[in-house]
């Protein structure tokens, strides 16, 4: 049975000498995938978020993580405070708020 086989084959456990190339390119293509099928869009969105969060002024409509809906009535550097009915005020953390909703929205609901 020697014969099927050649001892070259045989010393180096059954890998092609010098195989270690694809196995890198591999990773790297996983890495690259990663980056812009996860790693980005989350940047995209963390960075909107706070673009949102940075421009919330008196007035405004939003919509909070919970899904509570008011208006802004005061801004400070890390709370906000939503009116979501007549005189009920809320005081949230200024991360909380998920969106900024058109004016009028929170009447037509």
């Amino acid at each position: 049975m020697n014969w099927l086989i050649s001892p070259a084959h045989a010393q180096t456990g059954g890998a092609a000498p010098g195989g270690g190339g694809i196995e890198l390119i591999m990773l790297v293509v996983m890495v690259v995938v990663f980056y812009f099928f996860l790693i980005r869009p989350q940047q995209k969105r963390a960075k909107e978020h706070k673009n949102l969060v940075q421009s919330l002024n008196k007035g405004d409509e939003v919509m909070t993580s919970g899904g509570i809906l008011g208006r802004v009535t005061k801004v400070t550097d890390d709370f906000v405070v939503l009116e979501i009915a007549n005189n009920l005020e809320i005081k949230l953390q200024k991360q909380s708020v998920q969106a900024t909703l058109p004016k009028g929205t929170i009447k037509s609901i």
